[in-house]
């Protein structure tokens, strides 16, 4: 039990890092819709009870808000 513990905790800190890490060479943009996308995906889920459908409808319109925030003006 102790080692298949220590197995989840390892590979937990291993996929934690490595989405870290695929973050950093990032543009500000790029950022911008990720975190729009995780927001907009946690909301969605809330919103319709944890629906698969709205938890990818949640991402899909957080991703594109994000990724208008602070868009230059045309």
């Amino acid at each position: 039990m102790k080692r298949s513990i220590r197995i989840l905790g390892s590979s937990a800190l291993v996929a934690a890092s490595m989405a870290l890490s695929a973050c950093s060479n990032m543009s500000a943009r790029d950022q911008n819709t990720a975190i729009g996308a995780g927001l907009g995906a946690v909301a969605g889920s809330v919103l319709t009870g944890g629906s698969a459908a709205g938890t990818v409808g949640g991402a899909a319109v957080g991703g594109v808000i994000g990724n208008q925030v602070n868009k230059p003006p045309r």
